[in-house]
């Protein structure tokens, strides 16, 4: 977990400050220093014509890019030719400093196109979006669907998998009270439903809002064979290998992976006997799912996914220009909902549970590269987002603030005073402050209640 950490805060801080490294170096302000990490550093060189220290530092939590200005200059140092002061960055136009800070996130959104578009490339696999049922006198039974159904389009826009359809109501419920979803009956008949959706709860996070409007994904039948293992997870811990079949969980038969979960998830952190089948040898072992906290309800979670049945799988390989397309729409859309978000988030319309700080962070890394390359991807991708959009804040201290500055030098003519830039560097930090309150007491609060 340490490692995919570590590499995640390496990559994306990286990319994030070259984008304003290499900014800078096109409108030809003179760099000093290209710090990744704060603190003492672990090592240190300088390079080029211009003797830029390169430095990585011993706290992995930010970077950043120290540019010739003359407002930081210590006086008691060599001082610099004029010549070298037209590289300044605060001489430079307001349109330069403007193209230099927005590089940064720039570069984060950059990123994810390029990971997404890798990803569409090679190949993303999801669970065909077919009902196995409706849940009675929920909104998806009042549209009119019915079990069997496929579903194909959400006000428009294809669907290929359940996680698109997921995504594509979460992104929608945002903006709309109701959506057109189109579906194929198992009798190939063509219906468009049209469907409610309740606003996003204040209190729940909706992860699977599909699930919460009464779709039941058609999941298969199959023997209870476990097809993958999180390393470091309760079924690790206890032994269980890929290609295992359980047949019973303390004397109750499994013989299907539903009957496998149902008891897994009813038995949170409590000791289970378990009888499965490995190499064609009977086996026993004990283990104890982990308490995991699901829509306000403790379940049991082992960390280990089926072998999936390929008849309800879907495949889908995109094109260079077709998966660039899909890429930067998706890195939008992602981009878009999370500021409605953030928007509601503050207006007391959404959980603030959903912040989170570097120890889930750490988590979902650690899980994210043990799911394997395309998951961490993914994950690597979503979080590259997550730094650009936030970077791109108008909060004094982030590089949305100094945006905001440098637009209103644009309509005023002359630049913000600095007594001004000094009062809103004390409001910034302070706002970071209780963000970072905010995203530490969720993750201790996630890890109190699993």
């Amino acid at each position: 977990m340490l490692a995919a950490f570590v590499l995640t805060l390496a990559l994306l801080i990286t990319v994030h400050e070259y984008g304003h490294f290499q900014a800078a170096r096109w409108c030809g302000v003179r760099i000093l220093k290209f710090s990744i990490g704060f603190g003492k550093p672990l090592w240190s060189k300088k390079f080029g014509l211009d003797q830029t220290e390169f430095v990585i530092a011993a706290i992995p939590l930010g970077g950043y890019v120290k540019m010739l200005d003359e407002r930081e200059l210590d006086q008691t140092a060599k001082p610099y030719s004029e010549a070298e002061l037209s590289r300044a960055f605060n001489r430079q136009h307001v349109l330069k400093r403007m193209a230099i800070v927005l590089a940064g996130p720039g570069a984060n959104l950059l990123l994810a196109v390029c990971l997404y578009c890798g990803l569409f490339m090679s190949g993303v696999v999801g669970l065909k979006p077919t009902l196995a049922e409706v849940a009675a006198h929920s909104p998806a039974a009042a549209a009119g669907f019915v079990a069997g159904e496929t579903l194909q389009k959400v006000n428009g826009s294809d669907v290929a998998t359940w996680q698109e359809f997921n995504w594509l109501l979460l992104k929608e419920s945002l903006g709309h009270a109701s959506v057109d979803v189109q579906g194929l009956s198992p009798q190939q008949t063509l219906t468009t439903h049209r469907l409610s959706l309740p606003d996003l709860a204040l209190e729940n996070e909706h992860k699977d809002l599909a699930h919460d409007l009464g779709f039941v994904l058609k999941a298969p039948a199959v023997p209870a064979r476990i097809g993958k293992i999180i390393a470091g997870s309760p079924a690790d811990l206890a032994g269980l290998k890929v290609r295992d079949v359980i047949l019973s969980v303390d004397q109750q038969a499994t013989p299907t992976w539903q009957d496998f979960v149902a008891i897994i998830r009813q038995r949170a952190e409590q000791p289970l006997g378990i009888v499965l089948v490995r190499n064609g040898h009977e086996q026993r072992l004990s283990l104890t799912p982990a308490a995991h906290t699901e829509n306000g309800q403790v379940v049991g979670q082992i960390g280990a996914a089926l072998a999936m049945d390929n008849s309800l799988l879907v495949n889908r390989q995109y094109s260079f220009s077709a998966a660039l397309l899909k890429a930067t729409a998706k890195t939008w859309d992602t981009a878009v909902f999370s500021l409605r978000m953030l928007v509601r988030m503050l207006s007391g319309q959404a959980s603030w549970q959903g912040v989170s700080g570097p120890v889930s962070i750490a988590n979902y890394a650690g899980q994210s590269a043990d799911m394997g390359l395309k998951v961490f991807v993914g994950f690597l991708a979503l979080i590259s987002i997550s730094i650009g959009v936030l970077n791109l804040l108008p909060i004094p201290v982030l590089d949305g603030g100094h945006l905001m500055y440098y637009m209103l030098e644009i309509l005023t003519g002359k630049p913000v005073p600095e007594s001004v830039m000094v009062i809103g560097q004390k409001v910034g930090l302070a706002l970071l402050a209780l963000i970072t309150m905010v995203a530490f007491y969720n993750d201790i609060n996630r890890l109190i209640t699993g």
